[in-house]
């Protein structure tokens, strides 16, 4: 069985690949763990100085979560599942002291969009599509979701693009600077590459000074990352989820009741 996370050092720079093609690199609980210990390894190893997360094959980054493990799940759950993949992964990598950068080659929806808005910065190959569908579910975003996207591309889209579940693409994406550049499905690697071999060379001290200002400045509120985790848990425990769930696995439109 193929590893679900592969990693390649080279020139300081770990590419951190999420492998499950044929599930269109969904993040799981395996896919989350194997995320949390890279990028540990990101962190603490000093031969590493910057990381490039992105997906195996060419369709997808991440298109989502893996809804079969949402079945079961109730409020508490939800919330356990949320707080997670937070501590493990996603706020792990925004306060990295270390740049970590996503390479987008494909869908980045749900938890992958989540995963690219966790990242220092974005860059999109061509076919790049990106999107917050959770509440066709009749779920929110669990992963920082609702306020990364604020963050990056402003209260009015953000919300518009929550409520509507609709998929922007790569350009779009660009014009609203949730990516930082576009670029065809050949040059993404090279070009997230290129962009961390400059900053190499920059003094490492102060690109860690760099990253934890940023960071302070561009945050909406602590208390609404803790705030998104407890509702997110809230929505399992209506029936609408369970009618998006099963409607979304059934491959069929769901019918919501607002309960």
């Amino acid at each position: 069985m193929d590893p679900i996370i592969l990693t390649q050092l080279e020139n300081g720079i770990l590419t951190i690949t999420i492998n499950r093609p044929d599930k269109m690199n969904a993040l799981n609980k395996d896919v989350i763990t194997g995320l949390g210990q890279a990028v540990d390894e990101v962190i603490s190893n000093p031969e590493i100085k910057s990381a490039i997360i992105t997906g195996a094959g060419n369709k997808a980054f991440v298109a989502g979560a893996d809804i079969s493990e949402f079945t079961d799940l109730d409020g508490a759950g939800g919330q356990a599942l949320a707080q997670r993949g937070a501590q493990l992964v996603f706020d792990k990598i925004e306060n990295a002291p270390k740049p970590i950068i996503a390479a987008v080659n494909g869908f980045a929806l749900g938890g992958g969009c989540e995963l690219a808005m966790a990242c220092h910065f974005r860059i999109a190959s061509e076919n790049a599509r990106f999107g917050q569908p959770e509440v066709n579910l009749g779920l929110i975003p669990g992963y920082g979701g609702t306020q990364r996207l604020v963050q990056l591309i402003g209260k009015g889209k953000a919300m518009e693009l929550l409520m509507t579940a609709d998929m922007i693409k790569a350009d779009e994406a660009k014009a609203l600077g949730l990516v930082n550049h576009v670029v065809s499905a050949e040059e993404l690697l090279p070009k997230a590459t290129e962009i961390l071999t400059r900053i190499a060379g920059k003094a490492p001290l102060a690109v860690s000074a760099i990253i934890k200002l940023v960071n302070t400045a561009a945050t909406v509120s602590k208390d609404g990352f803790s705030e998104e985790i407890h509702m997110f848990g809230a929505c399992f425990d209506t029936e609408d989820k369970k009618e998006g769930a099963a409607a979304f696995l059934e491959k069929r439109p769901a019918v919501f009741q607002g309960k």
